[in-house]
């Protein structure tokens, strides 16, 4: 498996993105660099991180570690929600890129939008992520987590479209609306918690597939999200699992596969994380 056999997939701002990359959410800062290591010693060239995760230091010194040029990796992290507001964000950004020892992200993301703080008022948020891809900083910018109706007041407030939704996407909650309104607006969506964490491995539905593709059912979950068009990172600190995750391009589900796939949604019963019209959680 080499590099080149990874998609890229295109931006409303004509930026690149691997599809499959690699994410450190809740990966300790102490194991954060040997892991990231081990993913760009495989081949991955994606890495996903967040201020609130706590280990952007880490991922810098693993890319810096790797012998790989900057413009090799595509690197996205997002706003902490304690910094939503404009002058917050700002100097959040520039710690951001200090901590990773960047001159530029490749994405940054709105985190949470938030709805229930700040007067609601994710827009000014987003209008600073644009000084942001204004000033090249960052090369794309997006957001993270985003109801329809979110998307619908940026779109009608601003002046930039966000480049991705990064949010919860699995068989047991496809967000089927949310992921149709990207479509339509040229918002690619990037899928958070692609195996529900763990909980859609023993589906039958899904180990009876991975049976017949001789593949994980982890592979055949990830190669779903892949067949139908979303970017997806999934995490390990287990070098054979990061590898395994690694092995999506070899093999193809058939339609019907991913029709009884996409069949086991459970709608809102189905999500595992936070309801984003209702999370407001900030770190301390």
């Amino acid at each position: 498996m080499t590099v080149s056999t990874i998609p890229g997939i295109t931006l409303n701002d004509g930026n690149t993105i691997p599809q499959l990359g690699f994410g450190v959410f809740q990966i300790d800062p102490e194991d954060t660099a040997e892991a990231v290591s081990e993913a760009l010693s495989i081949g991955y060239r994606h890495i996903d991180t967040a201020e609130m995760y706590g280990n952007e230091k880490e991922v810098g010194e693993a890319l810096k570690d790797s012998g790989l040029d900057r413009s090799d990796i595509f690197v996205t992290s997002k706003l902490n929600n304690r910094f939503h507001e404009p002058d917050d964000a700002r100097a959040a950004f520039d710690t951001t890129l200090s901590d990773l020892g960047f001159d530029y992200v490749d994405l940054f993301l709105i985190h949470w939008p938030l709805p229930t703080r700040y007067n609601g008022d994710y827009v000014s948020t987003w209008k600073t992520m644009e000084e942001f891809k204004g000033d090249g900083r960052a090369r794309s910018i997006g957001v993270s987590n985003f109801q329809v109706d979110h998307l619908e007041k940026l779109a009608a407030e601003t002046d930039t479209a966000p480049a991705v939704n990064q949010i919860e996407v699995h068989p047991y909650f496809t967000n089927e609306t949310v992921r149709a309104y990207g479509q339509e607006h040229d918002i690619v969506t990037e899928a958070w918690s692609p195996i529900a964490q763990g909980g859609v491995l023993e589906d039958p539905a899904i180990t009876a597939i991975a049976d017949r593709v001789n593949k994980t059912p982890a592979q055949v979950v990830l190669r779903w999200h892949i067949q139908r068009g979303d970017i997806v990172f999934p995490k390990s600190v287990t070098p054979s699992r990061i590898q395994e995750n690694f092995e999506l391009f070899d093999f193809e589900l058939g339609d019907d596969e991913v029709a009884e796939i996409s069949a086991l949604d459970q709608g809102e019963e189905g999500r595992t994380g936070p309801n984003p019209d209702t999370m407001d959680m900030i770190p301390s």
